[in-house]
């Protein structure tokens, strides 16, 4: 079972395989589009993300949430993800980072 600073060390390594997890449609990491909203890891390995999409209905989660678990799994001590979407708060373009909207052409 993993203690508290390993705890934070896993949740850093989530969010590392999270940045190579790209939007399909715009080609930028998930992170960096800012729809990572929460990363969770308890003692006996569930990792919960919690995250949103840039529109209501996209088509494209079920294949998002796949790498995104696919990802996940392949740190160590992470032995389950549960992907929660969520609309609340919405997502706008000011969640984004800078490089993200760089590459967008919105800065």
């Amino acid at each position: 079972m993993p203690n508290a600073s390993q705890e934070k060390s896993i949740e850093g390594q989530v969010r590392e395989k999270l940045h190579l997890v790209l939007d399909p449609e715009l080609g930028i990491s998930i992170v960096e589009l800012g729809l990572i909203y929460g990363i969770t890891v308890d003692a006996e390995g569930k990792c919960g993300i919690t995250m949103t999409l840039t529109t209501m209905g996209c088509p494209l989660f079920g294949q998002i949430q796949k790498e995104i678990e696919d990802r996940v799994m392949e740190v160590d001590g992470v032995e389950d993800v549960e992907t929660v979407l969520t609309f609340d708060p919405p997502w706008t373009i000011a969640l984004m980072t800078p490089e993200a909207k760089i590459q967008l052409g919105l800065d």
